[in-house]
């Protein structure tokens, strides 16, 4: 390799890995492991296990709380939790069923509580007509 300033393109040394020189011992601890067998893992590593398979389906406490969320809201928004719950833990799917239950089971319970309010408040209401308002009836 010349370095002639009028050549081109320049002509640089070899880069990466260059073999040591002939006779070149490495020092004690260093030296380089046997070769294996191509498509074998090298010697000294552990082998670990496969893991199991991820359960596949959906879950059923999250169907479970998707119906139960209409007819009677407050199971449905509990097996909604819990279903959440052992879906975040196995990966399981179903999710969305889960917490649509939640949804659906928490607004059919606060419209429920509203209508109970609103009749409690008009049949009050309409106990008291002939009255000064609610303070005589709290009375007593």
């Amino acid at each position: 390799m010349t370095n002639d300033p009028n050549q081109y393109p320049p002509q640089y040394p070899p880069q990466g890995y260059t073999p040591p020189p002939p006779g070149y011992t490495p020092a004690p601890g260093y030296e380089q492991p046997p070769a294996q067998p191509y498509g074998y893992p090298p010697q000294g590593y552990p082998q670990y296990a496969q893991q199991p398979p991820m359960p596949v389906g959906t879950n059923g406490l999250a169907i479970a709380s998707l119906i139960c969320a209409f007819i009677f809201p407050l199971v449905g928004v509990i097996l909604g939790h819990i279903a959440l719950n052992q879906i975040k833990q196995t990966g399981q799917e179903g999710r969305g069923l889960a917490i649509a239950g939640l949804v659906i089971g928490y607004a059919y319970i606060g419209i429920t509580l509203l209508v109970v309010c609103f009749v409690l408040v008009v049949s009050l209401a309409t106990v008291n007509s002939n009255s000064s308002g609610f303070l005589p009836l709290l009375a007593g």
